[in-house]
């Protein structure tokens, strides 16, 4: 099993550094450090300040070169997705196809009302929305004429589908995708279990465990806002170890860990782990 970091963008520490570069920093640590991969969230109206995931990921692009680069989750109702794919395609050839594409249908109203979209229609969206951007990787017009594609981008990114786990998810991401993204915030090791026995029935390959919060010290900063993780790290390392070694035994590919913004050290133990 493979350990990913999962940063989200939001206010990093007032110490004078330019943001960029605090991320730039966080980014080659991840890199340095042996990790799989940095991933990144999609949010905009939640009462903080956020950053857009397609373009951070394009500037960590830069200052990296051997880390997947990846969303957990683009939420694609909230965007047209004909000029989505385009942007999507863009990153895919700055990144050297290192970009893992995580997709969901959104939870959230407040980011749906914010840009105008229907979030009682999201569930239908996700899946059209997705046809339509596949059509644009592989070049074919959909409204109108096909949008010309850079060599060596044909087809897109891997896509994994973040969703809860249902019949009608794990078919679509087993197979229409290259993974499914569970949920450390949301999914009990029950549900779990269950996601990854339905999806590698389905024919599924790869397995994601999104945002589990991870935090050894004594008084952790518990989730985000109100949702308390059913699957975290708060414990100490040696309890970590075991709590990986049961995800890994139910048949997860890669863990996604969230890190204390306010304790960026961490990353060291986590990396030690495994």
């Amino acid at each position: 099993m493979k350990l990913g970091i999962v940063a989200i963008p939001r206010k990093l520490a007032d110490n004078g550094e330019p943001v960029l570069e605090q991320l730039v920093g966080i980014a080659q640590n991840v890199e340095n450090l042996g990790f799989e991969g940095l991933w990144v969230t999609d949010a905009f109206a939640r009462g903080w300040p956020t950053l857009d995931p397609l373009i951070l990921l394009g500037a960590l692009a830069t200052a990296t070169k051997r880390i997947e680069l990846g969303t957990c989750v683009v939420q694609i109702p909230l965007r047209h997705p004909v000029e989505h794919a385009h942007r999507v395609q863009t990153l895919h050839l700055l990144a050297g196809g290192r970009l893992r594409f995580g997709v969901g249908s959104g939870s959230t109203k407040h980011d749906f009302d914010a840009v105008q979209a229907d979030y009682d229609a999201r569930f239908k969206t996700l899946p059209a929305y997705l046809e339509v951007m596949r059509k644009v990787w592989n070049e074919e017009p959909v409204y109108g004429p096909a949008i010309s594609l850079w060599p060596g981008t044909a087809g897109g990114p891997p896509v994994m589908l973040g969703a809860w786990r249902s019949q009608r998810w794990i078919n679509l991401a087993a197979q229409h995708c290259q993974g499914w993204i569970a949920s450390g915030i949301h999914g009990s090791m029950e549900d779990l279990g269950l996601g990854v026995e339905m999806y590698r029935k389905a024919g599924g390959k790869r397995v994601i465990l999104a945002n589990v919060f991870t935090d050894f010290r004594p008084d952790p900063v518990v989730g985000i806002s109100s949702h308390v993780p059913k699957i975290s790290l708060y414990c100490s390392p040696a309890e970590a170890k075991d709590r990986l070694k049961r995800i890994e035994d139910l048949g997860v590919d890669d863990v996604l860990c969230v890190v204390p913004a306010d304790d960026p050290g961490q990353l060291e133990t986590i990396r030690g782990l495994i």
